[in-house]
C-alpha cells in the first residue's frame, strides 16, 4: 500500500511503494524476521553481511530463505566496519554473494559505546563505492552540510539518524532534520532512534522520504504487531506531510463560527 496514489519512493531509478524500511537483527528466529518484515509492508529489507548469512555459511540457516530476494531488494549493510576497508570490503563481498548486486547502505561507525557515525571514514567510503559502481545509500549524522556532501559524491539516499542507533528516543533535532530535507536532491530517510509509532509519523511530517528500523520493531513485546504500527504511522505521516498541517495559532479558533447565525 503507497502513502498517497503515485507518490512512489525513488532510489537508485526503481520505484517503491512502501516508504518503511526495516533490518531483520534482534528477531528470535527467520521466522519472526519474516512475519514482521511482512507485517510492516517492506520491500527494501536491510541485512548485516557481516553478521548476517545470505550464503555464505552452507551450513547454517540461511536469512534469503525467509526473506527472499524475489519479493524482498535486500539492502547489504557495513553494520560492525569501524573503518574504511572493512565498510568497502564488506560490501563488494555482498556484491559477490547477491550475484552483482549494486544497493547497497554504507555505515563506518565511529565507536562501540555510541554507534555514531565517524563522517571522515564514511565520506572517504562513499567516495571508494560510487566510483567503484555502487548505489550507495549511506547512514550519517544529522549534520546537514555532512548530507549535502554526501549527496554531492553521488550517494542516491542520505539517512541522517534521528538518535543513536537502538536508543529509541526519537527524532531529537528536529530542525537539523528539516533542513536536510529541505535541501537534498535526493531520498533522505531517517535511520536510527525510532522508538514508536509516533516518532516514525513525526519523521515522515517532517518531509522525510522513509525511516529505516530494526530495534524499535523487534524489541517491541508484540514485535509483528509493532511493525504493522509502523507501517500505518509511515502512511499516516507521509500524508499529512502532503496534506500540509494547519497554522499553529496562540489562541483558540472556533470549529464553528458564530458570523451570520440567528443566535
Amino acid at each position: 500500500m503507497s502513502q498517497t496514489p503515485n507518490d512512489p519512493l525513488i532510489i537508485a531509478g526503481v520505484e517503491y511503494n512502501s516508504r518503511l524500511l526495516t533490518g531483520t537483527g534482534k528477531y528470535k528466529d527467520l521466522e519472526e524476521t519474516r512475519l514482521a518484515s511482512e507485517a510492516a509492508g517492506a520491500e527494501i529489507v536491510t541485512v548485516a553481511i557481516r553478521r548476517s548469512n545470505i550464503g555464505q555459511n552452507p551450513d547454517e540457516p540461511n536469512l534469503l530463505d525467509a526473506i527472499p530476494p524475489e519479493r524482498f531488494t535486500i539492502l547489504p549493510n557495513t553494520a560492525g566496519c569501524y573503518n574504511v576497508d572493512d565498510a568497502v570490503r564488506t560490501c563488494r563481498l555482498a556484491r559477490e554473494l547477491l550475484d552483482g548486486h549494486k544497493l547497497v547502505k554504507l555505515e563506518v561507525l565511529g565507536d562501540q559505546k555510541t554507534l555514531y557515525p565517524n563522517v571522515l571514514e564514511t565520506l572517504k567510503a562513499a567516495e571508494i563505492l560510487v566510483a567503484d559502481g555502487f548505489d550507495v545509500m549511506v547512514y550519517t549524522s544529522d549534520d546537514p552540510l555532512i548530507a549535502k556532501q554526501l549527496e554531492e559524491i553521488g550517494c542516491c539516499a542520505v539517512m541522517p539518524l534521528a538518535a543513536p542507533i537502538g536508543s529509541g528516543l526519537g527524532v531529537q533535532n528536529r530542525y537539523n532534520i528539516l533542513e536536510i530535507v529541505e535541501n537534498a536532491k535526493v531520498p533522505i530517510i531517517v535511520d536510527a532512534g525510532v522508538g514508536t509509532a509516533s516518532d516514525a509519523a513525526i519523521a515522515m511530517e517532517l518531509g522525510c522520504d522513509g525511516v529505516l528500523m530494526n530495534t524499535a520493531i523487534a524489541e517491541a513485546r508484540d514485535a509483528v504487531l509493532m511493525a504493522s504500527a509502523m507501517k500505518h504511522a509511515i502512511i499516516a505521516g507521509r500524508q499529512a506531510f502532503k496534506a500540509g498541517r494547519m497554522p499553529r495559532k496562540r489562541y483558540a479558533s472556533a470549529s464553528s463560527p458564530i458570523d451570520g447565525t440567528f443566535f
